[in-house]
Formats: C-alpha cells, structure tokens, sequence
C-alpha cells in the first residue's frame, strides 16, 4: 500500500560535493524511518558546470520544508540563491543557515530563533562566552572544544534557548558529517520543525547526540575504523629496511568522514608501491599544525622526510590566509 502520509522535502545548499556521497546513504537510511521524507543536496561549485544544477537548486529551495545551508561564502556562490532563499524564508518550517557569508546567515529562522533580529539576550551572551577572537586560541580544536560545550550549557535554560541549541547541534552534525551524524541531523530537524499536515511525521525519539570523532588523527583505508589517535595503529606495509623514506601526508577530516576518499587511497596505494612508507594525518580545521606537531614530530624529531598537501589549502590558516612565519616556526622547534 502507497504511504499517504504527507510528504516533508528537506534541502541541503552547499559549496561542493564532497558530503553529496555520504548524504545519499542518510538519504536511503532515513526513508525507511520516514517512508514520506524527500532529502536533496545542491553543491555552488556545479553550478557554473552544469546549467540545469542552479535552477534544480532554486526549483527545490522554492518547495523546501526545511532547508539547510552551509559554507556559502563566496558571491558567485550565495547571491544566485540569496533571494530564493529570503523568498522561502517566511514558508518553510525551518531554515538553518551556517559557516556562510552574513547576509546567508542572518536568514536563519528556527523556531523562536531569528538571526535576522539584532544580538541580545541569550545570543549576546554566547558572543561574550566565545571571547575575543585575537585572544582566543587559535585552530579549529579551540572552536570545536566550544561548539561541543554551548549545547550542554542550553541544554538546561528553557524556551527560546532550545532552539539556539538545535542550531548548534546542526553544527556538530554537518561539521562531524558521516552518514551516522547526517542522518540525525535530517530526524532531529523534522522531530522539532515538522509543522502543519507535517507533523504527524515526527517520531517519539529521543534527540540523538552527534557522534563525536577524533580532532585529529592519521588515517589508512587498511586501519580497522579507518582512522586513529594512535601511531601504533597505522599499517606497515613498507618495511623500514625497504623503505625509501617517509612522507607525510596532509588530508581533509571531513573527507574521512563523509567515506568520500578515494582519491586518498589512490594517492597512499600509489605512494607505497613506489616503496615509501606514508603517513596520513589530518586536523579537525584548515589549520593543519596541531595534528602535524601531534604525529610528525617524535621526541622533538621530524619523523617524515617529505610532506604533501592533499587538502588545496594552505598549510597554516587555511584559505583565509597564509602566516609565513607561523608555518616556518612549526618546521623549526
């Protein structure tokens, strides 16, 4: 028998593709807890490829229930949707917008949440919990550590505060973005927003927490799990008296977690057939120095004799900017 329940399209925009993989499988996973849900994703980076991607994108954004947008920084990435989006806004049952530019931002509207009113209140005080950026430290650990504490300190004020705290556990969701952590992002978010004839799709679950993986680690597609915080774990497949030495190898975490890597594994079997022995890491930011401090140096020895970025960032600060003499202090302990 056809389900006649009504149908709830979530939407994801985003800048490129490199989730598109791991959000079909959450796709496949949650149909079969909500047989009515529609889940598409739209990537900036096709649009200027593919001429039908944009207008599939604005086609969805203009029918969206609940919508999600992320990383959309640059212009010829936001103001192609920027209106579809504002249009959309008042109809939808929620739309979180993150880590984008601020006129993307600010359209956020999530319950009592409106990112579009002035900071005060409750969204004053978690700018005054965040610090002042030039004395905070810096790296995507710090901002992590604290993305992880806000929705443990919401979790215990009533009313509005709930909903700033399922934003920033849509954060963790996309920034930890495996199926596993995709899939309840999607649940949460039609758990709490589904409204109307949609409400009836809600589940009596309880909220799932993000599952949470390590900052910063190596990685091997022959390591049980994929990835470690441990040395020990990474695989030997280059003996040391055959090796021809050791290269480092810098990788995107969210690559590792999205299963999107085979470019990786080409790139790591490539090397060692050629009788090098490799060590893959990554970080949980842009900014690769902690994981690099963490696994390429041993007893104040630099343990790799070669390092490649596999990442298309810069190797200190990420695309925002390049600290020359950050980068040359990091090599010279």
């Amino acid at each position: 028998m056809a389900d006649k329940r009504p149908a709830i399209r979530v939407t994801i925009v985003t800048m490129d593709t490199h989730l598109a993989s791991a959000t079909e499988r959450a796709r496949h996973a949650l149909k079969k807890k909500m047989p009515s849900l529609e889940l598409t994703i739209h990537a900036a980076s096709s649009w200027t490829v593919d001429s039908k991607a944009l207008a599939n994108c604005i086609e969805d954004i203009q029918s969206a229930d609940i919508l999600i947008v992320t990383m959309l920084f640059m212009e010829d990435h936001f103001k192609p949707v920027i209106e579809a989006l504002k249009a959309r806004r008042e109809h939808c049952d929620a739309m979180v917008c993150a880590m984008s530019a601020g006129e993307v931002v600010s359209l956020t509207r999530m319950g009592g949440f409106d990112m579009s009113k002035p900071a005060s209140g409750l969204i004053g005080l978690l700018k005054r919990l965040r610090g002042n950026k030039e004395k905070s430290q810096t790296g995507g650990a710090a901002q992590m550590r604290m993305l992880r504490r806000l929705p443990k300190i919401l979790r215990f004020i009533p009313g509005g505060a709930q909903d700033v705290r399922a934003y920033f556990l849509t954060l963790q969701y996309w920034l930890g973005g495996s199926e596993e952590n995709l899939y309840f992002m999607v649940k949460n978010l039609v758990n709490r927003y589904a409204t109307g004839e949609r409400e009836v799709l809600k589940t009596k679950e309880k909220l799932e927490e993000p599952v949470i993986y390590p900052d910063n680690g190596i990685y091997h597609p022959r390591l049980q799990g994929r990835m470690s915080e441990s040395l020990s774990d990474l695989p030997k497949l280059v003996s040391d008296k055959k090796s021809k030495g050791r290269v480092g190898l810098l990788l995107l975490r969210s690559y590792i977690l999205a299963g999107n890597t085979l470019h990786y594994d080409s790139a790591i079997a490539a090397l060692e057939a050629q009788g090098l022995q490799v060590l893959p890491i990554f970080a949980v930011g842009l900014d690769a120095r902690p994981a690099i401090e963490q696994f390429f140096f041993q007893d104040g020895k630099n343990v790799v004799d070669a390092v490649v970025s596999l990442t298309g960032f810069s190797l200190v600060g990420g695309p925002a900017y390049n600290d020359a003499k950050q980068q040359k202090r990091c090599w010279h302990h």
